[in-house]
């Protein structure tokens, strides 16, 4: 039964209930549905309407029951095929969506709204073909607005069908009786569309022409100017090609591309220094107060060339103060030899052995700046020495102590002396100083959130949110933490993971990197609603340029870091169960404890927890706030902040996989990634898959440590438990595994190899004698510890291996004496920091 089969007055109220869905008024909706359910009680399109009001209300199940009720009532009705849809979208079972959909156009034929939701679930899915015939028929009805034909051009691009996209765009132009003004923003950015896909289609002849025919009055000129030149070098018209390159630096002579794209004009090959630096001083001397023309040269001059025009650029800079001068410079550091002379002539300016040249504008400096410049010298020095690829931290705090004592009150002297302190290892310190930097300026939001990472690195999460709360809503549901969940802080909240799995308290770190993952489900999510507004606003490039971005958005960096380490707790939840009731009263989750006292701690330590969390609730029942979401929806309340319930999981390896399945998918050069998918994979029993991101791994950095010491295992593994795969599978298994290390291969000896081999690399020694300690020689413990600490006397080892170093000691339960004995050598060695201060306390 259909809304035309009910009388006058209900149709009215039809479509009363469809006017308070669309405008949210979801109480007066079921009010009035219910007045026609009561005559009409069996109403197919009525109780689908009922149910998309109750499922916009929240309540999904209900919703989709009731849904199933019309359906039955009406199985013809494409309102009711249209709802279900509908509510499959709502729960983001797009491939269900679209089935309903193409039933629902089935019976409706001419329906535009239900053609236009098929469509934007076709390209929220990349269903290319699918959105193009999609597209088509929403022209076909309705050939007026240019936004359907720009969509089907849209479509017809993505789908690869480049000829058809431009076919479609220059049909509209033919119907067009009169030409577009100029100020018909959305017929130019057409223009420039049209533009792109001709240049797709590498006829740049044709682009050009249509560029300097179409595009002569676009409002876009710098995109125009570029595309013109870029054209023009690429139809090797070299002439036209530097005039119009000449034409941008005049606009723009800070831009590096423009003087590529010039260099390029002029048949100026890179090995011609000369010839480069001729180039660059001519605009050096058009633009004096320029940067880019004195800086470019550093890169392609070396020997006393190099020395020469590094002499005047630091000069020139350090004269002028600039703060940012070694953050210009330290790309210079990759080659050696430059690093070297940059040091010398620093160094020989704060020496006084090489006097700074005072010519030009120089000469009329005034006393106190020069005194500036000295300053800023040692400013240069602290960073130098604080920098990775010339790192001698006791220079760098002497230089930066000097330059304090002339500006004691200069918030990027103490930065930098905060980051110094983070080099030593010394969080504390660091945070300290960086907290005090940022009071000497509280109204700067930068070192606001510097001094806010610092804190959190120093495990001070509570001092860190009050500073963030600082240039946050006042007013935000949820306090300052909400309201940076809501605007996305990914930082934030990725420092705030971290150092809550330094602490041991795995569900808020866990809550933290689900929050990520999250994040770039919303931005999934968010891009449904740029299919049909990019249209409405003409924003073409833009709108193709989003699709291709949302294409590779998980990999983005923090995506990967967040997955990688949710991936990692759960491993641990699987390897250790009793970490989801979180760390014991004694001894760190029980590891020195027999049964019986372990579940005694259990218990107490869940009693603990549970009183935690109830005050916890009622304290945030006593601040509960209304709010509402990016939407304008009614937030909901976080039912989990601490992350039990995902401590909690039944299935951890499941959850895992969340996290994994898109890290190979969308970042399989990560290593990391790979061996964390590994880890996952032996786990699961998954041996095939466990050997595909080993083998991955092992193309990316065949002597990783980690890598050495996944394959010894699992080679271990398979011969101790051969895999029980079906006989083609195993023939597979062992063709391609023996690539990497052959059956019979002695591991012992291929380990003691690796050993020889890398004797002078902590990382690789430690994963050596993880593999001896743990699999292949666990009757020599003692020897494998003291191993341990002699390699914090290798000349290359870092803090990071010495912190690695000792978590590997406590893997493999070394005696507690050979643990403070590492932790004794290595605070010998790194004095300052404080991952063996405490432990050094202790003993």
């Amino acid at each position: 039964m259909a809304a035309q089969d009910l009388a006058s007055k209900e149709r009215s109220l039809f479509s009363q209930v469809v006017k308070n869905y669309e405008n949210k008024q979801y109480k007066k909706g079921l009010k009035t549905a219910d007045q026609i359910l009561r005559k009409k009680p069996d109403h197919g399109d009525t109780l689908a309407m009922k149910a998309l009001i109750i499922n916009g209300q929240g309540n999904s199940d209900e919703a989709f029951s009731l849904a199933k009720v019309a359906l039955k009532n009406a199985m013809k009705s494409h309102i009711c095929w249209h709802v279900y849809g509908l509510l499959y979208r709502s729960n983001k079972n797009f491939e269900e969506a679209i089935k309903a959909y193409k039933f629902a156009l089935k019976l409706e034929p001419g329906s535009h709204q239900i053609q236009k939701d098929l469509a934007l679930l076709q390209m929220q899915m990349r269903d290319y073909p699918g959105y193009v015939q999609s597209r088509r028929a929403i022209l076909q009805n309705k050939t007026l607005w240019r936004g359907n034909w720009t969509a089907l051009a849209v479509a017809q691009h993505l789908a690869g069908d480049l000829w058809d996209a431009e076919r479609t765009l220059t049909t509209f132009e033919e119907t067009l009786l009169s030409p577009p003004p100029r100020t018909d923003l959305e017929h130019a950015e057409a223009v420039l569309y049209k533009n792109t896909i001709i240049a797709e289609m590498g006829d740049f002849e044709r682009a050009l022409d249509h560029l300097n025919a179409a595009a002569k009055n676009n409002p876009d000129r710098g995109w125009v100017m570029e595309t013109t030149a870029e054209y023009l070098l690429r139809l090797d018209r070299k002439e036209e090609a530097e005039k119009a390159y000449r034409d941008l630096l005049a606009r723009n002579a800070e831009y590096r591309k423009y003087y590529d794209g010039l260099i390029a004009a002029r048949g100026i090959d890179s090995s011609n220094s000369k010839g480069l630096k001729a180039l660059y001083d001519e605009y050096a001397q058009e633009n004096p107060r320029g940067d880019a023309a004195r800086r470019i040269p550093l890169d392609f001059l070396g020997g006393d060339d190099f020395r020469e025009a590094a002499d005047q650029y630091l000069q020139h800079m350090l004269h002028k103060g600039i703060p940012s001068l070694f953050a210009n410079l330290k790309a210079l550091y990759t080659d050696s030899t430059k690093r070297d002379m940059v040091q010398a002539l620093v160094e020989g300016y704060a020496s006084g052995e090489a006097l700074p040249q005072m010519n030009g504008s120089a000469e009329k400096q005034t006393n106190g700046e020069v005194d500036h410049f000295h300053l800023s010298v040692h400013y240069f020095l602290s960073q130098h020495y604080n920098y990775c690829l010339s790192r001698n931290l006791p220079k760098a705090m002497k230089h930066i102590d000097e330059a304090l004592k002339s500006a004691p009150r200069s918030v990027d002297y103490h930065m930098t002396k905060a980051r110094i302190w983070k080099h030593y290892g010394n969080s504390q310190k660091a945070a300290e100083i960086m907290e005090y930097a940022r009071t000497l300026d509280v109204r700067d939001r930068y070192i606001n959130t510097k001094a806010a990472k610092y804190q959190l690195r120093n495990n001070e999460n509570e001092a860190a949110i009050s500073n963030m709360g600082k240039f946050t809503r006042t007013d935000a549901p949820g306090g300052p933490l909400g309201d940076l969940h809501d605007m996305q802080c990914q930082w934030y909240i990725y420092e705030d993971g971290l150092s809550y799995l330094r602490q041991g308290k795995l569900g808020l770190a866990l809550k933290r990197f689900t929050s990520i993952y999250n994040i770039f489900e919303i931005w999934q999510e968010d891009q449904f609603d740029f299919h049909s507004f990019s249209f409405r606003k003409g924003q073409l490039r833009a709108y193709v340029d989003m699709i291709r971005w949302e294409d590779h958005l998980r990999e983005h960096p923090f995506f990967a870091r967040a997955a990688i380490e949710a991936a990692k707790i759960y491993i641990r939840l699987h390897d250790n169960p009793d970490l989801s009731h979180g760390p014991l009263i004694n001894g760190v989750n029980g590891a020195t404890m027999d049964a019986s006292e372990r579940k005694k701690a259990q218990k107490k330590a869940r009693k603990e927890h549970e009183r935690q969390a109830q005050a916890e609730a009622e304290k945030r029942d006593a601040k509960k706030t209304a709010g509402v979401d990016h939407n304008g929806e009614p937030k909901k309340e976080d039912k989990d902040p601490k992350g039990d319930l995902l401590l909690q999981t039944a299935v951890p390896l499941g959850e895992a996989m969340k996290f994994v399945t898109p890290l190979l998918e969308f970042v399989p050069k990560n290593i990391e990634a790979q061996q964390t998918a590994f880890e996952v994979f032996v786990r699961r029993n998954k041996l095939l898959l466990a050997l595909r991101a080993l083998l991955a791994a092992h193309a990316l950095s065949p002597s990783n440590p980690v890598n050495h010491y996944q394959s010894i295992f699992f080679r271990h593994r398979t011969i101790s438990n051969p895999p029980s795969l079906p006989p083609k599978a195993l023939e597979v298994f062992e063709s391609e595994f023996s690539t990497l290390i052959p059956k019979d291969t002695d591991l012992v000896n291929r380990n003691d190899d690796y050993l020889q081999e890398h004797h002078d690399s902590a990382p690789h020694v430690e994963s050596a004698l993880k593999l001896r300690a743990l699999i292949l020689d666990t009757n020599s413990s003692e020897k494998h510890s003291q191993d341990m600490i002699r390699t914090l006397a290798l000349e290359g080892s870092t803090l990071e291996d010495a912190t690695r170093g000792l978590e590997h000691l406590k893997e493999w339960n070394a005696q507690q004496r050979y643990i403070d004995d590492y932790a004794a050598a290595a605070h010998a060695r790194y004095p300052e920091a404080t991952a063996f201060q405490e432990k050094k306390k202790k003993s």
